[in-house]
């Protein structure tokens, strides 16, 4: 039976969105990359510590993700911070530009995964926690955790 991640490799993920925010709905796209930077994903050197995802025009973009230059890259090297664009349909741009004029929201990365060979980039539309809520997060964590040491001494 197929699994979840069957042709799936989780390059890296981002623990700061789940600690700061509400992760409500939850989108998979595409990146508009060049060689060398495909390249260096593969070899797992990205980060989006301070990344977000705006719109503009129509089209949904990342700022902020670090891809490191590839080692081998020598002039086809791009800007390792540059914007990229994300590849969605037109009716999720839409729906997400939506919610974030509307109800609050804002979009997070949230991992960026291979699949079947091409980077995807795991989204999800997010609410702000404030400080009481990251508290009754890292208390729930903690008991989770606590549980299932409880049941692994067993």
């Amino acid at each position: 039976m197929a699994g979840k991640n069957d042709g799936q490799k989780t390059v890296a993920y981002n623990r700061r969105a789940s600690h700061d925010y509400f992760l409500e709905d939850k989108y998979e796209c595409g990146i508009a990359l060049t060689g060398t930077e495909i390249k260096s994903i593969r070899e797992g050197r990205v980060q989006f510590k301070d990344s977000y995802i705006s719109i503009h025009k129509g089209e949904a973009w990342i700022k902020g993700m670090h891809i490191s230059a590839y080692k081998y890259g020598n002039m086809f090297n791009v800007d390792p911070e540059r914007d990229r664009k994300l590849l969605l349909h037109k009716y999720e741009i839409r729906k997400l530009f939506q919610k974030v004029k509307l109800k609050g929201f804002t979009i997070v990365p949230v991992r960026i995964y291979l699949k079947d060979g091409k980077a995807k980039l795991e989204i999800a539309l997010a609410k702000g926690k404030n400080l009481v809520d990251k508290r009754e997060s890292d208390k729930l964590r903690d008991a989770q955790r606590e549980m299932r040491k409880a049941l692994k001494l067993r």
